[in-house]
């Protein structure tokens, strides 16, 4: 049983046992279906796990020069690099430190690959749109109507350019394997002309594979088999599964308002700033030792943040009995596109970043001050 008495609030606290279960589950996976999973970091870049993270998985996926260098110098591997769009400088930056590049664009492929050298060693890839997807919230949405993510079968045509290792695609987002049969029948549908030509399909992110009720044996079927009908090498990037369900965010009720009948419980965090999906999404966290769901005679509470935002609150959850202040506020699966996505909004306090050791002990990895907003403004 965690203490939460015992972490700085608020704060991210990942727990090392969950994290080495899902990093057992996907190592059986790429193993069993013989293929490649590597970590995306814009779904998690907690630097601090990644020791953890190398001893089942050494791959990473990157979309930044940033995140290539944190690739290079904290996952000690060169990057599978993708971004819509590079500049001179980011891609100088990146070159020495990738191991695939990935382009959006034929425009941008043919300012780049003269750039790429035989000893530079890098695998050269297009990112292509099956224009079918799964994924029904647009903003999480890389095949919706006009997408600049990636090239259609009609504008990349019947020929693949000169140069190209690969192929990559992203279409899904906390999907299930059967998201991905369908896309892949898409896929082909608009490019079995190129499979035959490229040595590696990178199928992107997305594949919830650690959530309960995953068909993973479908997965691995899925996998061996579009591997041997195409004679290629395939790739998985997914960043959710890596640390899904893996931890908290701790927060401490600072204030309790009443307005127009309906309470509201004020943290010392904010769901704009360090839970944006919540919003963005949306979806309704689970609170440790509370409902979602109403319960009669037990009393109900929004959560509001404690930035300006109007919005910056959810509700209602129902609790065993009324809060106070300085009582502890525990969110649930607070590791994924939480960290990677915060900001320092209205410069209120930053979470700090822990790690729950399997002995037990709380390791505070990282607090943050002042200086650490002053610093990202001038």
């Amino acid at each position: 049983m965690i203490d939460f008495t015992k972490t700085p609030s608020p704060c991210y606290l990942l727990d090392e046992q969950r994290l080495r279960n899902n990093l057992e589950l996907i190592k059986s996976v790429k193993e069993r279906a013989g293929i490649d999973i590597i970590l995306a970091f814009k779904g998690f870049a907690m630097w601090s796990a990644f020791p953890i993270v190398r001893e089942y998985i050494q791959g990473a996926t990157s979309s930044s020069a940033y995140e290539t260098q944190l690739a290079f110098e904290e996952m000690k591997t060169r990057a599978h690099v993708y971004a819509p769009a590079y500049t001179q400088a980011d891609f100088d930056t990146i070159k020495p430190m990738a191991c695939h590049i990935t382009f959006n664009s034929l425009a941008q492929l043919s300012t780049y690959l003269p750039q790429i050298k035989p000893e530079d060693n890098i695998e050269v890839g297009l990112r292509i749109n099956p224009e079918f997807s799964e994924v029904e919230t647009d903003l999480y949405n890389p095949c919706a109507v006009g997408s600049r993510l990636g090239l259609t079968a009609k504008q990349l045509g019947n020929t693949l350019p000169d140069g190209v290792d690969g192929l990559h695609f992203h279409a899904l987002c906390e999907s299930d394997s059967s998201d991905l049969v369908k896309t892949l029948a898409a896929v082909e549908k608009n490019f079995a002309h190129l499979l035959p030509k490229v040595k590696w399909v990178n199928m992107g992110g997305g594949h919830l594979i650690t959530r309960k009720g995953y068909n993973i044996e479908l997965l691995i079927e899925t996998l061996k088999a579009f591997k041997a009908k195409w004679n290629v090498d395939v790739i998985l990037e997914p960043g959710s599964a890596f640390a899904w369900d893996t931890g908290f965010l701790i927060t401490t009720v600072v204030d309790v308002i009443e307005n127009g009948g309906i309470n509201t419980a004020i943290i010392d965090s904010s769901f704009t700033a360090h839970m944006p999906d919540c919003l963005e999404m949306p979806y309704k966290p689970v609170i440790l030792g509370a409902s979602s769901e109403p319960v009669e005679g037990k009393p109900s509470y929004r959560i509001g943040g404690n930035s300006c935002l109007a919005g910056d609150y959810m509700g209602n959850w129902w609790f065993d009995k009324p809060l106070q202040i300085g009582d502890k506020i525990v969110f649930n699966d607070m590791i994924h596109y939480t960290m990677v996505k915060t900001t320092m909004f209205n410069g209120i306090d930053h979470p700090a970043i822990a790690i729950n050791r399997t002995n037990g002990e709380i390791d505070v990895v990282r607090k943050f001050n002042y200086l650490d907003y002053k610093n990202r403004l001038s």
